[in-house]
C-alpha cells in the first residue's frame, strides 16, 4: 500500500492559516473509480481511500508509515508567495 505525506495549504478563501501546519497522511487509491449505474457517481470499493491521518509533524508522520510498513513520499508544501499591494496601484 503507498500512502503521500503533504501538508494542506490554505485555502483561496481563508485570510488566516489555521490548520496548515499540520501533515497529513492518505493511502493513494488502489483501483480506479468507476461511475455507478444507477445513479452516476464516482465510486470504488477500496475504503482505505478514505481513510486520512492527521499528524502534528513531519517526523511523526513518517514514523508511522514506516511501523506500519507503508511505502510513502512526501509531497513538500508549496512555498508561499506574498503579493503586496498598496491601495496607489489601484489608480495607475
Amino acid at each position: 500500500m503507498a500512502a503521500r505525506i503533504f501538508q494542506k495549504p490554505k485555502n483561496a478563501m481563508q485570510s488566516g492559516r489555521a490548520g496548515t501546519q499540520h501533515w497529513v497522511l492518505e493511502f493513494e487509491p488502489a483501483e480506479p473509480k468507476r461511475a455507478d449505474p444507477l445513479m452516476g457517481w464516482a465510486g470504488s470499493r477500496d475504503t482505505q481511500e478514505q481513510v486520512r491521518l492527521s499528524f502534528p509533524t513531519l517526523d511523526a508522520a513518517k514514523a508511522y508509515a514506516e511501523r506500519e510498513g507503508l511505502a510513502y513520499h512526501v509531497i513538500p508544501a508549496p512555498a508561499r508567495r506574498l503579493k503586496l499591494q498598496a491601495y496607489a496601484d489601484n489608480f495607475r
